[in-house]
């Protein structure tokens, strides 16, 4: 038969297990570490097997997923688009929607699972003939088992397969790699004369493995996750991450106004941690911009408008896959950077809070009254945007990181050039249903100047009034 030359991406179910995720985006289209399900398992099959046809089966907001991935183009593919014939009837209904558009060899993957470090290459090599091919998840754990599908092998044979086991046939976890002969569509056609409430592509095969016919294992190697619920979908965003970080560059981003007292010794201390740090200098007139080039930092130096257009002008300039903000003033430590990246694994965006009172030290500008206001105003994000699932103690913290990918998707939203930037940016990652977390930093006292927002009561009040404002403004959708 030879190796398949095309794939069928299964993309047409509503996802109704992820709900909310999945009522105005197809669960396919989730991103995972900022790239939708879909188009990881398209680049997969692209790349490991060297497929360059693929007909995609949509259903449930097609339209999205045609708008995502147009004709192919854009990952030098063909591809082509079918509507499922049977939405809620079962994933076996795909045999039907396809059949008439395929007459040779083909993969199919489910367009909902993750696989990270696969030897999906090596599926061209199994062995001839066949009628089937289903790829295994080595595991000894019979929830997860229950979760799919579970097989009884005989050696690389494959003698049943059962949907969602009570118990299971082997240590393996079912997954949704699949290659089919032409010869299945026969199985398919049996199966759903006999009328089932529901068809899954395992009747097909079962059907085929107990008539005699070749159905084979493959054992996949990597991670391998099926993401059908919320929690599913953090777990997949956790083990992407972790592959990715320690490859990532990190950028910082500094934004400074007449700070020469303190900016050469933020950039000495956090430059060995980084691959980019840029200073933002507001036209400073005492030299900052000068001193932080010379500790080796990359100055721009340009007029802004305010904290929050310096730290989105400089976020908009960074190249690194990780972008951290940080103070000019000293008030923050480079000892606190690796715990921020580390909680990056589990979320697109981490955020510091100063308000734990054993990391306050002496003199840091943080007494009880701007303390407390700062944990009053995070709890109304908190309890404003409760289906999120934030917990917020502290709502003007620079000390923040953020994925590259999961700020270029907010950015379009970014409008505030003071201090409201801040929760501007907490509140936009949430409104994309994005991930935040917040973790304790030390905070120090100031090396120089003088805040520029909370340099007395009547400052700190000023700026808690904006942000309420603006808070209220985005819970009401005019901002």
């Amino acid at each position: 038969m030879g190796a398949p030359r095309i794939a069928v991406l299964a993309a047409a179910g509503r996802g109704r297990r992820i709900h909310p995720r999945s009522e105005n985006v197809p669960k396919v289209l989730l991103p995972v570490a900022g790239k939708p399900l879909l188009v990881r398992n398209l680049e997969l099959l692209r790349d490991a097997l060297g497929i360059r046809r693929f007909l995609c089966v949509v259903g449930h907001l097609g339209e999205q997923v045609r708008a995502a991935l147009g004709d192919g183009q854009q990952f030098g593919v063909e591809l082509r688009y079918v509507e499922s014939l049977d939405v809620d009837g079962g994933l076996g209904t795909v045999f039907a929607t396809v059949e008439p558009h395929i007459a040779e060899p083909f993969v199919l993957i489910l367009g909902d699972e993750l696989y990270l470090g696969s030897n999906h290459a090596a599926l061209a090599a199994v062995a001839e003939p066949y009628v089937a091919v289903c790829a295994l998840s080595p595991s000894d754990d019979p929830e997860l088992i229950g979760k799919n599908y579970s097989v009884h092998l005989d050696g690389d044979r494959i003698t049943a397969a059962v949907e969602k086991p009570a118990q299971p046939l082997s240590p393996y976890i079912g997954c949704g790699t699949f290659v089919f002969a032409p010869e299945i569509f026969a199985d398919a056609r049996a199966v759903a004369a006999e009328g089932r409430p529901r068809f899954e592509i395992t009747d097909a095969i079962d059907h085929a493995a107990r008539r005699g016919a070749a159905v084979r294992a493959f054992v996949l190697t990597g991670d391998y996750l099926n993401v059908n619920s919320v929690e599913d979908l953090s777990t997949a965003n956790f083990l992407a991450r972790s592959a990715e970080l320690p490859s990532s560059r990190v950028s910082l981003i500094v934004p400074a106004y007449n700070e020469a007292a303190s900016i050469a010794r933020v950039v000495r201390e956090f430059l060995p941690h980084v691959d980019e740090l840029l200073v933002m200098d507001n036209c400073s007139a005492d030299g900052t911009g000068e001193l932080a080039r010379a500790a080796g930092a990359t100055v721009l130096s340009r007029p802004l408008r305010g904290y929050g257009d310096a730290l989105r002008q400089g976020m908009d300039a960074a190249q690194g896959d990780i972008l951290v903000l940080v103070e000019a003033d000293g008030t923050f430590s480079a000892r606190d950077l690796g715990k921020l990246l580390e909680y990056l694994k589990d979320a697109d965006m981490v955020i510091g809070t100063r308000t734990t009172r054993q990391m306050i030290h002496q003199g840091a500008n943080m007494d009880g009254l701007l303390r407390w206001g700062n944990v009053v105003v995070s709890k109304l994000i908190e309890a404003l945007w409760w289906d999120c699932e934030p917990r917020l103690t502290d709502v003007g913290c620079t000390y923040r990181a953020i994925w590259q990918d999961a700020y270029r998707r907010v950015r379009p939203y970014l409008t505030q050039d003071d201090a409201t930037f801040s929760p501007e940016l907490m509140i936009e990652v949430l409104r994309s249903q994005l991930r935040l977390i917040e973790v304790p930093v030390h905070y120090f006292r100031r090396r120089g100047g003088e805040s520029k927002h909370s340099a007395s009561r009547w400052h700190s009040m000023k700026t808690g009034m904006r942000m309420i404002a603006l808070i209220l403004r985005k819970r009401l959708n005019f901002s």
